[in-house]
């Protein structure tokens, strides 16, 4: 049978693994094509390793094991020229743009008065204006096509439920959810839908680290992934501590979908019930 997404080709930033991975696996799964980029480099205020050209390769083998096309580049969202000339590419070579999925993102802790100017800027240049840059990218392919489409922008569920020690991060999801509500209005002529998602706590590389475990077991000097899971879970009304990547990537297949049709400007939790105990 014919998935969803059958002939439609999308747009997956931060694509080399964890959640963006899942999202260009699931639409492949559906039937799109896929463009990804993504840094596959360190960002220097993180504490985490980040993603390498070797995730992106994996990411690019796993697709084609679909049976689906996939063009992959090495871009920083924060690099609007090396951003929109990989897009540009994309759309060259596969023909069309439907789908955008600004996923590409980064997490660092600390409290707002104490942070570095450097651990603000890189956490709004990706976050933020690398989301900017991925829509600015893309939406003039998706208008050129005629046939509408769909752009779905991760945002989080501190967005909408904020917590301390993340103010950076924060205050660039809601910049996301400002971009988001203002595109779907600026977009709805060209039947071009926008919508954001908001994850919990979800099972990737950017929460399973020594950096983010510390701040949630702070007594223990490095916390395990099994000592972790009392306080990530406290966080949820469903008991559970964390999501799982294909969790959002299903939320987003279906925005994307005809299902979805006239689904636009909304801001769509995929939390297990974050903070509603």
């Amino acid at each position: 049978m014919p998935g969803k997404l059958e002939g439609k080709v999308a747009l997956v930033t931060g694509g080399a693994r964890g959640q963006g991975r899942s999202h260009a696996i699931r639409l492949a799964q559906e039937g799109a094509d896929i463009i990804t980029v993504d840094l596959c480099g360190q960002v220097d205020t993180i504490e985490y390793p980040m993603s390498t050209p070797e995730d992106l390769k994996e990411t690019v083998r796993l697709v084609e094991e679909l049976d689906r096309r996939v063009i992959a580049t090495q871009a920083d969202v924060r690099d609007w020229t090396a951003l929109s000339q990989a897009v540009d590419r994309g759309v060259s070579e596969l023909g069309r743009l439907d789908i955008v999925c600004g996923n590409a993102g980064i997490v660092s802790l600390g409290m707002l008065h104490e942070l570095s100017l450097d651990q603000w800027n890189d956490m709004i240049g990706v976050n933020l204006t690398g989301v900017f840059h991925t829509c600015k990218a893309a939406i003039p392919h998706i208008i050129a096509g005629g046939r509408g489409g769909s752009i779905t922008l991760t945002s989080t569920a501190v967005a909408l439920r904020p917590v301390q020690g993340a103010g950076h991060y924060i205050a660039a999801k809601h910049g996301v959810v400002g971009l988001m509500q203002t595109l779907a209005l600026e977009l709805a002529p060209h039947f071009i839908r926008v919508n954001t998602v908001h994850p919990t706590n979800c099972d990737t590389d950017m929460i399973q680290n020594p950096a983010l475990r510390k701040a949630f077991v702070p007594d223990s000097e490095n916390p395990t992934r099994e000592e972790s899971v009392p306080a990530y879970t406290a966080l949820n009304a469903l008991p559970v501590p964390w999501i799982e990547p294909r969790d959002i990537s299903n939320a987003i297949a279906f925005l994307a979908s005809d299902e979805a049709r006239y689904i636009t400007g909304v801001s769509l939790p995929v939390d297990a019930g974050f903070q509603r105990i």
